[in-house]
């Protein structure tokens, strides 16, 4: 069983979110979905504020991404996106991948962006990154721990103890989650 979502720049952006995401996606518990326009934001906000980190390598992690979840990568949404309406009309890309898509979900911290009120005509629903991932703990609690487990197990620059992973994960905005994980620590 497979969760289908749109993942937004926002949640991209940041390299241990999208680490966990992404690992989710690649142990078949998601089914993640973008655009170009998705990666292209978080691809160039994250230069804006990183200028340490050179643009090669923002773009070896992107085809990374794209090379490991190659059917991640939505076409063909831009027609839809004229006929919706959204507090921010620059989201409106995001909806419409979603549609195109056939995803239950968008992944966002920008969750006043996508109102449930305009979204449910449309079977998506905007959810942040840690009620995302709860949802996966309550449908499938041990495969997801098994996936935390080897995401922090594949963590080598710097390797991360148990402790260092979840407060790593708690600065990302996911408490509820961290919360679970505690419980679970032996597991992960």
């Amino acid at each position: 069983m497979m969760i289908s979502a749109v993942l937004d720049a926002c949640v991209l952006y940041s390299a241990p979110l999208r680490g966990l995401l992404l690992n989710l996606a690649t142990n078949e518990l998601v089914k993640p979905f973008w655009s170009e326009d998705i990666q292209n934001e978080w691809m160039r906000s994250l230069l804006q504020n990183r200028p340490d980190l050179k643009r090669e390598d923002v773009e070896r992690t992107r085809r990374k991404i794209e090379f490991r979840l190659p059917h991640g990568l939505v076409l063909g949404y831009e027609s839809i996106m004229p006929t919706l309406v959204l507090p921010d009309p620059d989201d409106r890309h995001v909806l419409a991948v979603a549609i195109r898509a056939n995803a239950e979900y968008i992944v966002t911290f920008n969750l006043k962006d996508f109102p449930h009120s305009l979204l449910h005509s449309y079977n998506v629903e905007a959810v942040s990154p840690d009620e995302f991932v709860l949802r996966l703990i309550q449908k499938i609690p041990d495969r997801v721990l098994r996936v935390v487990k080897l995401h922090r197990l594949s963590l080598k620059r710097p390797p991360k103890t148990v402790a260092e992973y979840l407060a790593t994960l708690d600065k990302q905005g996911l408490p509820k989650t961290v919360a679970f994980l505690q419980q679970h620590e032996g597991d992960i």
